[in-house]
């Protein structure tokens, strides 16, 4: 009995880290609070220096104008001196000298009291102005503070917000009134979308309907020439397809938007429910689907996740070598993140042709879809879903054919 062939082994996985890279300090970030703190507190120091220069320069001219007096000494008078002690002992020929001496001493030391004291106070003072200057550069940038924070309220779909800046008719209050009118446009402008989406839905899928409704009847007749049901049997399936295109572009136009609803999904449960509905076409097509599913649970749409899985896990099947093809799909969560891979044997993809799969229509070496693979949106979607769900998806060509796709979502 011959032993059964041993399946190919997986390739060894590439390391891919789904995190963006962190600065290492990120409270060094040069905002606009900083830099106005560090340009007027700079300025206030540098005015601090010139200022203390001029004060230094014009005490040391006056001390010097009003206390270069010469001395002489005459007679039997005796000289004592607790701050000048050289003085106490000496003869009265060098009493004068060493009392000019002690002057200048004296003057020297007062210069330095008061320059150590000026840097003191301006240390201070310069610590007050930083502070006094963060504030003040806080309180000026306190509208676009708020601009950032409905900007970023808008950018998780709620385009209801509005800013509604009040205040001086300045230039910050223009921009936020400008930003208040883009949302009431982009909101008329979706609000349009869906409400397209929802009629194209409705006047697309009814005439499909009719007519497969029709066609099967017309093929269940027994009694109908064989030529009229080779023809049915087309247009049946042209009919399907103009379903699943229909389909796909109303998916398409729907996940292009943030998920407002979200629900804990797992990842793996999702991934195993694919690859339980495309298992009877790999078996037919001799393609083995393996891989581990490990938890990994996110928040967003079940339907719409279940529709990545499903398109990636399609397309490994169906893009596949003839013979002893393989298709791993793996769940894990890497660094914070949730991560679905599949990676699949097929013929070899250029890296340069990459991000031209993921465009509408699109297939490999092809600028228009022509086969019976699908309708050519099946990446597309994927990537419009991931991006609602915030998070993104990337391709790498395996070395010796196929793909390795994985979709990274935040937790």
């Amino acid at each position: 009995m011959a032993a059964t062939p041993a399946l190919p082994t997986a390739p060894p996985k590439p390391t891919w880290d789904p995190r963006k890279p962190e600065p290492p300090f990120p409270w060094l970030r040069p905002t606009i609070r900083i830099r106005l703190t560090l340009l007027y507190g700079g300025m206030f120091l540098i005015a601090g220096i010139l200022l203390l220069s001029i004060i230094y320069l014009l005490a040391a001219q006056a001390l010097h104008q009003g206390l270069g007096q010469a001395f002489s000494v005459s007679g039997n008078f005796d000289i004592t001196s607790t701050t000048c002690p050289a003085v106490n002992a000496a003869p009265k020929s060098e009493v004068a000298s060493i009392l000019e001496n002690c002057d200048a001493i004296q003057r020297q030391h007062a210069l330095d009291d008061l320059l150590s004291r000026s840097l003191l106070a301006l240390l201070g003072l310069a610590v007050i102005a930083f502070a006094f200057g963060y504030a003040m550069a806080g309180r000026v940038l306190s509208p676009l503070g708020r601009i950032l924070r409905t900007a970023r309220a808008v950018a998780g779909s709620d385009l209801s917000r509005r800013i509604e800046l009040d205040g001086p008719d300045d230039e910050i209050k223009e921009l936020a009134d400008t930003f208040d009118d883009m949302l009431e446009r982009l909101q008329r402008a979706f609000t349009a979308q869906q409400r397209f989406v929802g009629n194209a839905s409705h006047e697309l899928r009814t005439p499909l309907a009719i007519n497969r409704t029709l066609l099967e009847v017309h093929l269940s007749d027994p009694n109908a020439p064989a030529e009229l049901h080779q023809l049915g049997k087309t247009l049946l399936a042209t009919n399907e397809r103009s379903e699943q295109l229909v389909e796909g572009l109303l998916l398409l136009a729907r996940s292009d938007n943030q998920i407002v609803e979200r629900k804990p999904v797992d990842l793996a449960e999702v991934a195993e429910q694919a690859v339980d509905q495309v298992r009877s076409e790999a078996d037919a097509k001799g393609v083995v689907i393996r891989g581990e599913q490990k938890p990994a649970v996110v928040q967003g749409n079940g339907v719409l996740l279940e529709r990545i899985a499903l398109n990636l896990v399609q397309n490994a099947v169906r893009y596949n070598v003839p013979e002893d093809g393989w298709v791993e799909v793996t769940t894990e969560v890497q660094h914070g993140q949730a991560v679905l891979v599949v990676s699949n044997t097929g013929p070899v993809v250029p890296a340069y042709e990459i991000d031209n799969l993921f465009e509408p229509f699109r297939r490999l070496r092809t600028e228009r879809t022509g086969s019976d693979k699908g309708v050519g949106l099946g990446l597309s979607i994927v990537r419009s879903v991931a991006r609602a769900h915030g998070g993104h998806i990337s391709a790498q060509p395996r070395e010796g054919g196929g793909l390795v796709m994985r979709v990274a979502l935040p937790i």
